[in-house]
């Protein structure tokens, strides 16, 4: 028996959509940078906590260009480097580009901002 609306999911244009309009594929994450310093690219400066697993995705990319206009606050980049919000979207390997070598490379593609994260999310971050 479904307890909440949102655990329906309806087929739209052959992708799972809940109730709420989320992709089911989609996750919640905490990103933030880890503290971790290179000299070289690429580096693995970011980490992202998956809320669902408890599992940290180290040396994630961080898209930012799918969110709403409105989540695309003056002060997003320092929330993303502390671990202060909570962001929707998934984790895809995607080509990167450096010193004309390409990398394929773990990428947050962030969706939407869900909340403030908590400090106890935040525990996996240099920068809390």
């Amino acid at each position: 028996m479904v307890k909440h609306l949102a655990e329906i999911l309806v087929p739209i244009a052959g992708i799972c959509v809940t109730a709420t309009g989320a992709r089911a594929d989609q996750g919640s994450y905490v990103p933030c940078d880890n503290g971790l310093r290179c000299v070289m690219a690429p580096c693995p400066s970011n980490s992202a906590l998956d809320l669902a697993t408890g599992k940290i995705v180290k040396g994630v990319w961080i898209d930012v260009d799918g969110l709403p206009q409105q989540d695309k606050a003056l002060d997003l980049p320092d929330k993303l480097y502390a671990g202060k919000v909570v962001v929707t979207g998934t984790i895809a390997n995607r080509p990167h580009t450096f010193n004309g070598k390409q990398y394929s490379l773990p990428t947050l593609i962030a969706t939407g901002m869900e909340r403030a994260a908590r400090d106890s999310e935040r525990a996996h971050c240099s920068a809390r």
